[in-house]
């Protein structure tokens, strides 16, 4: 008698130990906490030009570096303190990444000034609910969206840096904005809610 379970699927992106473990509990999963909307801003500009691997092994280190992704306290970083992010091996040393990380947290605090959070602002773009897409396979997945579009341009509009359309979709998937786990993989329904947007 064969008592072993099936092979859980999930989508094909996820290589690594720490790409599933990543991919199972947190990509795709809504969120609402500004602190983590702020570091995943912050870790998906990061990226940009890397892979995504390479930053979920130097998040713990990130967030050490950045003050646990205080705002508040990253937007009044000074010269000095620039300087030592730049000598940090433990995280990506680009000065115009790290640059713009301080300027980030200075728009983040001035959207939360207006709306009062950024949880607000972020999820007019899809309504209020998530975006319930039903991709087959990675080659459905897109680089952008129309509201990836309009997110970019509102954010550059307010001053924040590394916020392209690529960037901001890669951001939207990952706070659950969209659900882009593919049909297949046990996380779809997991990270459908109920009167999510429908697919589209």
């Amino acid at each position: 008698m064969n008592n072993s379970q099936p092979p859980i699927k999930r989508c094909a992106w996820p290589k690594t130990e720490l790409d599933i473990a990543y991919h199972d509990t947190e990509w795709g999963v809504p969120v609402h906490d500004d602190r983590l909307l702020f570091e995943m801003l912050i870790l998906e500009g990061a990226q940009a030009g890397l892979s995504w691997s390479t930053i979920l092994k130097k998040r713990d280190h990130y967030r050490r570096a950045f003050d646990q992704f205080d705002a508040r306290k990253v937007a009044r970083y000074d010269a000095r303190k620039v300087a030592s992010l730049l000598a940090d091996a433990g995280i990506v040393r680009n000065r115009l990444k790290i640059a713009a990380t301080l300027q980030n947290a200075k728009a983040f605090l001035a959207v939360q000034q207006e709306l009062g959070s950024f949880d607000a602002y972020l999820w007019r773009f899809v309504g209020g609910t998530p975006i319930q897409n039903r991709r087959r396979s990675l080659q459905d997945f897109v680089s952008r969206t129309p509201e990836s579009d309009a997110l970019s341009k509102d954010l550059l509009q307010r001053g924040f840096k590394f916020v392209g359309s690529t960037i901001c979709y890669a951001f939207m998937q990952a706070v659950g904005m969209v659900n882009d786990h593919t049909v297949d993989c046990f996380r779809h329904p997991q990270c459908g809610a109920p009167g999510s947007n429908p697919d589209r």
